[in-house]
């Protein structure tokens, strides 16, 4: 779709968290003309809203669009500093953010291991099988 088209967002549902250091919302695009909306774009025009100077500190998802189309509904978060929300976010929000890599591991050595240790109870988990004495 092109990028004609208004945007409109509103903010529900406001409140500051004080523990968790974040400003927390519901919010609410209506576009048209237009597909759905990138959240980088979302987070743009937040960061405008809220004078944020840092977006990284803006994370944005759970987007829903209406059915018939003009509307989403998602939930964001804007934290006070950057180190609050590295502490706080989800690993995997983090990654799509681009702040931290994704771990990468392979599969099929995590689930062996995970078959080799159903075998043994307790404390064997962890250290691994007895050796068996050889008898001489």
């Amino acid at each position: 779709m092109g990028g004609e088209g208004t945007i409109s967002i509103q903010t529900r549902k406001f409140m500051y968290n004080s523990l968790l250091g974040r400003k927390q919302f519901v919010i609410e695009l209506t576009h048209t003309k237009r597909g759905t909306i990138p959240k980088a774009e979302i987070r743009t025009k937040l960061a405008e809203m809220y004078k944020v100077q840092d977006e990284n500190t803006i994370s944005v998802f759970g987007f829903r669009n209406q059915f018939g189309g003009g509307k989403i509904i998602g939930f964001g978060l804007i934290y006070d500093d950057l180190a609050q929300a590295k502490k706080i976010e989800p690993r995997y929000r983090l990654v799509r953010l681009g702040l931290t890599n994704k771990k990468e591991s392979n599969r099929k050595q995590l689930k062996e291991r995970k078959n080799r240790q159903k075998k043994y109870r307790g404390l064997a988990k962890i250290k691994g099988p007895k050796k068996k004495k050889t008898e001489k």
